[in-house]
C-alpha cells in the first residue's frame, strides 16, 4: 500500500500524538488534515462504538467563524434554513447552497452570540465562498478560521465519561445545544452532537496546546468504561444514513435530492443566495433522491460511484457501501431516479468486482 508523504500542507492535529499512541492503522485526508479511519479494524471499531465509548480526533472539522454586526445576516445568506428563531446556545444542521441551489457543504452552525457564529464544516473550501460573499456584499463581518479543533466523544457510555471529566451537569445538555465548561482553567464549548447515531458530544477545543492534556485526561477517566480511540465508522454511518459531503452529495445536488428538504424553509429564509432556485425545485420536486440500498452479499470497498441498473438502464449510483455485521447484509447509500426509488424496487449494482443484486429502501437501518 502506498503511504501519504508528509508536508506542511497536510496538517497534523492537536491530538495526533494520542491517535498514534492508540495504534491508528489508516488515515484519510480531510480539509487538508489527517483524519483517522481505522484503528483495530472497521468491524471491531464498529462493535466497540456501539457497546462502549470512543474518543475521536475530528479536528479536521474546521470552523469558519463569522464575527461582527452582519454575522447573522451573512449566515442566513448561506443557507435556506430559516435561522430567525435560533438562539445563542443552539446548534443547527444547515445545508449551505450556491446560487443554483447546489450543495456546497452540510455543516453544523453554532450560534455563540448574535454577532458570533461558528460553521463546523465538512470537507470543502467553504471558507473561500463565505469570504467571497462577505466581501462582495460589503458586509460588516470578519470571516476567518479560528484555532478550534473538535474532539468527539461517541458511544452509549459517552455521558458517563464526560461527567467524570466535566461534572454531572454536562448530562443536562440537550441534543444540538451546547454549554460552556471549564477544563484546567480553559473555557470549552461542549455540544451534544456528533457523526454517529450512538449518542455523544463534541468538544470545541480552543488552542492546540490544551489538546493532549484533554485527550490524556479523557483516556484515563474512561478506563473503567473500556474507552478507546476511535473515528467516524464507515459501517455505522451508512446504517444511520449519515451523508458524507463529497461522497454522497456534491454541488451538483440540491438539498431536496439529498433528503434534506426538511431543513429548507424557502418561503421564509429571506436573503438566502440560492432561495429562488430552490423555490423552483421545491415546487416541481426532485427527479432523483438519496435512498438506502440493501446489497445481497458483502460488497467490495466503494472507491467510486457504482451504477444502479434496472435492466440495461442506469437509474442511479451507489455512493457509499459496506458490510453490516449487525444486519447481516450489504448496506449502501445511493442517489436513485424517481422511477425506481420506491421501497422494495429490485435493482443491480455494478461494483468493480461485478454485479450484485440489490433492493432500494425508503428508510435507513438506524
Amino acid at each position: 500500500m502506498a503511504l501519504i508523504s508528509p508536508s506542511r500542507r497536510l496538517r497534523r492535529t492537536p491530538f495526533s500524538e494520542g491517535v498514534e499512541a492508540a495504534g491508528v492503522s489508516a488515515y484519510t485526508v480531510y480539509n487538508r488534515m489527517l483524519l483517522p479511519t481505522v484503528f483495530r479494524s472497521v468491524e471491531e471499531d464498529y462493535h466497540h462504538l456501539k457497546a462502549a465509548v470512543q474518543i475521536w480526533d475530528v479536528a479536521c472539522e474546521r470552523q469558519v467563524e463569522l464575527r461582527g454586526p452582519d454575522a447573522g445576516r451573512l449566515m442566513q445568506m448561506l443557507t435556506p434554513r430559516d435561522l430567525r428563531g435560533m438562539l445563542p446556545g443552539q446548534c443547527y444542521y444547515v445545508p449551505i447552497v450556491d446560487e443554483t441551489g447546489g450543495m456546497l457543504n452540510d455543516p453544523v452552525a453554532v450560534k455563540l452570540s448574535e454577532d458570533r457564529w461558528w460553521i463546523s464544516i465538512a470537507d470543502s473550501d467553504l471558507l473561500m465562498w463565505v469570504k467571497g460573499i462577505a466581501n462582495g456584499y460589503r458586509l460588516d463581518v470578519l470571516v476567518d478560521e479560528p484555532d478550534i479543533s473538535p474532539l468527539a466523544i461517541q458511544g452509549p457510555k459517552a455521558d458517563d465519561l464526560m461527567a467524570a471529566v466535566f461534572g454531572d451537569s454536562v448530562r443536562d445538555i440537550r441534543f444540538f445545544r451546547f454549554g460552556h465548561f471549564d477544563f484546567q482553567g480553559r473555557d470549552m464549548v461542549i455540544a451534544r452532537s456528533g457523526y454517529s447515531k450512538q449518542g455523544g458530544f463534541e468538544i470545541y477545543v480552543e488552542g492546540a496546546d490544551i489538546g493532549m492534556p484533554l485527550w490524556n485526561t479523557l483516556m484515563e477517566a474512561g478506563k473503567p468504561m473500556d474507552v478507546r480511540a476511535g473515528c467516524p465508522n464507515g459501517i455505522e454511518r451508512i446504517e444511520a444514513g449519515l451523508l458524507s459531503y463529497g461522497n454522497d452529495m456534491t454541488d451538483d445536488n440540491t438539498p431536496h435530492e439529498c433528503g434534506l428538504g426538511r431543513f429548507c424553509n424557502t418561503a421564509t429564509a429571506i436573503g438566502c443566495i440560492g432561495r429562488d432556485a430552490l423555490m423552483r425545485v421545491a415546487k416541481d420536486g426532485p427527479v432523483k433522491q438519496i435512498r438506502a440500498i440493501v446489497i445481497d452479499g458483502r460488497p467490495p470497498a466503494c472507491d467510486r460511484a457504482w451504477p444502479i441498473m434496472a435492466g440495461t438502464k442506469c437509474v442511479g449510483h451507489v455512493t457509499s457501501a459496506n458490510w453490516s455485521p449487525d444486519f447481516n447484509t450489504g448496506v449502501g447509500i445511493g442517489m436513485v431516479r424517481m422511477t425506481h426509488w420506491d421501497d422494495g424496487t429490485n435493482v443491480v449494482v455494478e461494483t468493480q468486482s461485478g454485479p450484485m443484486a440489490a433492493v432500494v429502501k425508503d428508510r435507513f437501518w438506524l
